[in-house]
């Protein structure tokens, strides 16, 4: 995959967004094209590779039944020849699934958001766009009416998607109504229509790409093999660097999902975020991808092929009153597939008013296989500065993992749901940071046995969100020991529900 440069690039700024994937080589061709006006793509096809240089030859094996299907590996006469997206409807009983992947709304007037994240990252111009999506309070369609605030209290409405995008730009488009907002109940599908066109009525389910374009003027539709969408900024952004609109669309083949290749995906969270206590919930789910495409942001045309992707997803009551987050994908010295997702809060316990725990977890893909510490399995410590210094290590019984961030960028201010003020900045990130990730074998008498990993990246993302943050944040998990016990009983929810569809929760 070679690139070629069509325009002359903005010198790089620093970029605060989320994530990244791929491993960093110095040889400047890479699958990446970069326009100032519509171009069409003419790719060298080789082998993709998910976190590392396509030119790098895999010396795993452990995954090549899993490529075989997936078309990794496939020889270059085998594959398209053009980096055009490929359309592709959902279909039922997909591979790489996670639990969690659909829309949790119950129905019921709880306070309530649900938020999605999508990212491609661009490594060879230390670029990516982070698509974040969320809705607040769906139960009321539109503004609370006054005897409505009398009822339930005021409450915050309407449906956002901000992007966060080359050049350290940012547009966010919002509507306090979701009327045109859908969801699917037991999948990763959603869309809004901001503005229709004219007089066609806004899709409530994934429809071709064509059909979109007709029906929706600005909006967005995603799934997990596709995403397009057209949003214009709203002026509500004045403290950032803003785009005035943004178009996008481009599909995306699943590598990781959150777990081993060719099993069974985990809830990130496990079984009890299958009901609604210990809130917020959070779910990985796609560790990590390939997407091929387009993006036109501020009169420029971003064409990728390969591009290294990522998406997770948050729902409940509100956001931890604190929390943190480390992310990678783009990593220096490795022959392998990597991801790292590592992330903790303080968030309170169901119940009691003023009691809270805290809760961490590091995960790390890495040649097909999921290296999890969580704390029921282990135990995760952290130093997390206000800004700057990211330190996570955890083990559990057969292996210890370790990692460090740092950062010279200021951050960007990014949006989340809040019950005070509603979609406002309430967090800090940025996706150019230096991490060191470590991995070893523990063993028995609780040592580091043999090194799995040691490499490093430049492009990793980290985020500090809530407070206060007056000072470093030292701390480590402690979750009460009915709480880790319950969660060590393998209890396979989803399959459960499976036997009985109508009492499935919604989202699960």
């Amino acid at each position: 995959m070679e690139a070629n440069v069509l325009s002359p690039h903005k010198p790089h700024h620093h970029l605060d967004q989320k994530l990244g994937f791929s491993t960093r080589n110095p040889n400047p061709s890479s699958g990446f094209h970069h326009s100032s006006k519509p171009s069409s793509v003419r790719p060298q096809w080789r082998r993709p590779k998910l976190g590392f240089r396509a030119k790098v030859r895999a010396s795993v094996s452990e995954i090549d039944q899993y490529r075989a299907s997936s078309g990794f590996g496939r020889d270059k006469e085998s594959l398209p020849s053009s980096a055009s997206p490929v359309y592709s409807p959902m279909p039922s009983n997909r591979e790489l699934r996670t639990p969690h992947s659909g829309y949790h709304f119950d129905g019921t007037a709880r306070k309530f958001f649900e938020g999605w994240y999508f990212k491609v990252s661009i490594p060879e111009r230390r670029q990516s766009f982070c698509f974040m999506y969320s809705v607040e309070n769906p139960a009321f369609r539109g503004k609370l009416t006054p005897l409505e605030v009398l009822q339930f209290g005021p409450r915050f409405t309407g449906v956002g998607a901000q992007i966060l995008g080359a050049d350290d730009k940012y547009i966010c488009q919002f509507s306090e109504e979701s009327r045109s907002f859908w969801g699917s109940r037991h999948e990763l599908m959603l869309g809004n229509t901001f503005t229709a066109g004219e007089g066609q009525k806004p899709p409530n389910k994934e429809v071709p790409p064509q059909e979109f374009n007709r029906r929706v003027l600005e909006g967005f539709q995603v799934t997990p093999l596709w995403h397009q969408g057209f949003i214009c900024d709203d002026g509500r952004s004045n403290y950032v660097d803003t785009v005035k609109t943004a178009r996008w669309e481009y599909s995306t083949r699943p590598i990781f999902g959150w777990g081993d290749v060719g099993s069974k995906q985990k809830s990130t969270a496990g079984w009890l975020a299958a009901f609604p206590i210990f809130e917020p919930h959070w779910q990985i789910c796609m560790a990590g991808g390939l997407s091929t495409g387009w993006i036109e942001w501020d009169g420029e045309r971003f064409e990728f092929e390969n591009a290294p992707s990522y998406s997770e997803k948050n729902w409940g009551g509100a956001f931890p009153r604190k929390w943190f987050w480390v992310q990678s994908n783009v990593f220096k010295g490795v022959t392998g597939e990597v991801a790292l997702t590592a992330a903790g809060g303080l968030r309170q316990l169901p119940g009691l008013t003023d009691l809270f725990e805290n809760a961490a977890l590091v995960g790390v893909h890495y040649e097909g296989k999921f290296y999890e510490f969580v704390p029921w399995n282990g135990v995760v410590s952290w130093e997390i500065s206000s800004w700057a210094y990211w330190y996570i290590a955890a083990e559990n019984d057969t292996h210890m993992v370790e990692l460090e961030a740092t950062t010279e960028h200021s951050g960007t201010a990014l949006r989340a749901p809040t019950t005070e003020a509603g979609l406002a900045p309430a967090c800090k990130d940025t996706c150019v940071s230096e991490l060191k990730l470590q991995l070893w074998e523990r063993k028995h008498d609780g040592s580091k046995g043999k090194i799995i990993l040691d490499v490093t990246s430049d492009m990793a993302a980290v985020e500090v969100g809530g407070g206060p943050w007056f000072n470093t944040w030292k701390g480590k998990t402690s979750s009460p020991e009915l709480i880790r016990q319950a969660l060590n009983v393998p209890v396979d929810v989803e399959g459960f529900f499976n036997l009985v569809p109508p009492f499935k929760p919604p989202g699960l």
